[in-house]
């Protein structure tokens, strides 16, 4: 997740999650559960990444909030109001969920009670605004080792192969994609296998390598066939 005030943001959002926070280096907080171990597909963990440039637009990818009862919905995005959310817009108009945006203006969702989400943690799904859920199904089920439970014209729902942690899921919209994400994916290969033949592997599924400015880093940035963007990472 890419923000102005890294420190600032990833504390709203440890908060939110209830997550340890830690950073690699400057310009970069680190959160995940406490006693998270890569690789455990429990949790997807975020990094809050300093960059100089503002969020001018909605953003094509989003955080879901799970719930466990309506009340508890009420409850949470209050206490988010409190820590700083603001209500957001995303043309909803009458849903039982709450859209609120964090300090930085990225949205996201406080979903009512779905009986899909009770094992999932505080993250619901990592949800990403797409015009073809089945072209993202098809190049996704073969980038991640995750599993696809469902895919129709409108949406498209993968989960870690062991059913546990949040899902990823691609939901259809007529708007088309016009800046850099500023809420993006990071693949990183299992120890033992080699980052190249990974990049190598995924721009065969569809994938281009993109120049988003990142000059020499040791992570390969590529785009998914409707330009979202997302790293290959060294393995760990």
């Amino acid at each position: 997740m890419s923000a102005q005030d890294d420190s600032a943001l990833g504390g709203f959002w440890a908060q939110v999650l209830g997550w340890d926070v830690s950073s690699e280096g400057p310009g970069v907080t680190n959160l995940e559960p406490e006693g998270f171990v890569y690789p455990d597909p429990v949790a997807v963990c975020l990094d809050v990444v300093a960059v100089p440039e503002p969020k001018t637009v909605k953003n094509r990818v989003r955080i879901d909030l799970a719930t466990t009862s309506v009340t508890h919905q009420t409850e949470l995005a209050a206490r988010l109001e409190d820590l700083g959310a603001t209500p957001a817009d995303l043309g909803q108009g009458d849903v039982p969920w709450t859209a609120l945006a964090d300090p930085e203006g990225n949205e996201f969702r406080v979903l009512e009670p779905r009986e899909i989400y009770r094992d999932t943690g505080p993250m619901a799904a990592v949800t990403v605004d797409c015009v073809d859920p089945r072209a993202m199904a098809r190049f996704w089920d073969e980038a991640m080792d995750w599993t696809l439970h469902e895919v129709t014209d409108d949406r498209a729902v993968l989960r870690s192969a062991k059913g546990v942690g949040p899902y990823l899921e691609f939901l259809r919209t007529p708007d088309a994609k016009t800046v850099k994400n500023r809420v993006h994916l990071d693949l990183r290969p299992y120890p033992g296998e080699d980052q190249a033949e990974e990049v190598d592997r995924l721009r065969a599924l569809g994938a281009i390598a993109v120049d988003i400015g990142q000059g020499d880093v040791p992570w390969t940035v590529l785009a998914d066939p409707e330009g979202n963007e997302f790293c290959v990472l060294t393995p760990a």
